[in-house]
């Protein structure tokens, strides 16, 4: 919102859900804090479309959606922004009727600007909302975190495969293969 020339960010949640900025950023909204980032970048989205092509061959499409940078309501003062998120057809359906799904399935993709504390705290929001999967992609170090639980993370480099086990058991992919 702009006002007598100058930009007014929102202090609510709900003037941040009313909010367009026009910034070139996206932003999520954690407890009143407003956390700027940038959209998918070219590597991203070649990641993103690798991991949606084994989704849609995996026959997972049927079951759900695969979407990216999916407004998710985690709780009542916090929207994130998941760079990839997993919903069932069911959660698709709530949505359609007003509801905040919890996706079972998130994936950050980490680029050089990310905080790592901010990541985590991220992790934890996400496991306490309900997720019980959480991939982070780190592609400059070509290896995956993959979470089941903040306790329980396997880190895969090379060779070493990667499972949305339990949410999509089939979903799974080496880190050269998706890296590479």
């Amino acid at each position: 919102m702009v006002k007598n020339n100058e930009v007014i960010l929102p202090r609510t949640l709900a003037e941040f859900q009313d909010w367009e900025p026009n910034d070139g950023f996206k932003y999520e909204w954690n407890d009143g804090e407003l956390i700027q980032f940038t959209g998918m970048n070219n590597r991203q989205l070649k990641i993103y479309d690798a991991l949606l092509r084994l989704f849609i061959e995996k026959g997972y499409i049927q079951l759900g959606t695969f979407v990216a940078e999916y407004d998710v309501m985690l709780t009542g003062i916090q929207m994130r922004r998941p760079d990839i998120a997993y919903l069932s057809k069911a959660q698709v359906l709530e949505a359609d009727k007003g509801e905040d799904p919890i996706p079972e399935f998130t994936i950050e993709i980490i680029s050089g600007n990310d905080n790592i504390n901010k990541v985590e705290a991220k992790i934890k929001e996400y496991f306490k909302a309900g997720v019980k999967v959480v991939w982070l992609i780190f592609p400059e170090e070509k290896s995956v975190h993959v979470y089941t639980s903040r306790r329980d993370v396997k880190i895969c480099i090379e060779n070493d495969i990667c499972s949305a086990a339990p949410v999509l058991p089939e979903f799974e992919i080496g880190v050269d293969a998706l890296l590479g």
